[in-house]
């Protein structure tokens, strides 16, 4: 079976990485910002991750256009299902930090980071009626509900179907 090169596996668990700090760091940042203790620090972190996230997605659809990728498994339904998986997962890797940075950009946490004063920074409900906020929300939930499918197909293949798929987004023994 044909292997993703290294530097699709890399990127692969890199972004498996920072999405889950940038989750908690977004969990804590919602936390703070519902306390209005919310800090410049906090939205830098969390917009770096996210930002990062949004690189890595990049750059791995590029990788993938120049080293290609492992040939389908099949055509079965549930075959057609994991391609959709993919690339829903695409769609909101990029979608969600775009999501973020509009969020910035229409609401008071922008002008607090122009600014570096914390006190603009938003408080509890600040984000009501911040349309980008609310599907950076939706798009977090979809991303769970998409990796947990994800992860689901990739333990039915090691454990049930024991085909060696996972072995895929391994590096490459020599």
């Amino acid at each position: 079976m044909t292997q993703y090169s290294n530097r699709m596996v890399l990127i692969h668990w890199l972004t498996l990485a920072l999405l889950v700090a940038a989750w908690f760091l977004g969990e804590e940042l919602a936390e703070a910002t519902d306390e209005s203790s919310a800090t410049i620090a906090g939205y830098l972190v969390h917009g770096l991750v996210g930002g990062a996230v949004l690189l890595l997605t990049v750059v791995r659809l590029f990788f993938r256009s120049q080293d290609g990728t492992p040939p389908d498994l099949g055509q079965t339904p549930m075959d057609k299902l994991a391609k959709g998986v993919h690339h829903l997962l695409y769609t909101v890797l990029f979608l969600l930090p775009v999501s973020g940075i509009v969020t910035i950009m229409t609401s008071d946490a922008g002008k607090a980071l122009l600014s570096g004063d914390a006190s603009l920074l938003p408080k509890e409900d600040g984000y009501h009626g911040v349309f980008a906020h609310e599907m950076h929300e939706v798009m977090v939930n979809v991303l769970i509900l998409l990796v947990l499918v994800h992860v689901l197909g990739a333990l039915k293949h090691q454990f049930i179907m024991k085909d060696g798929l996972m072995e895929r987004m391994l590096p490459k023994r020599k």
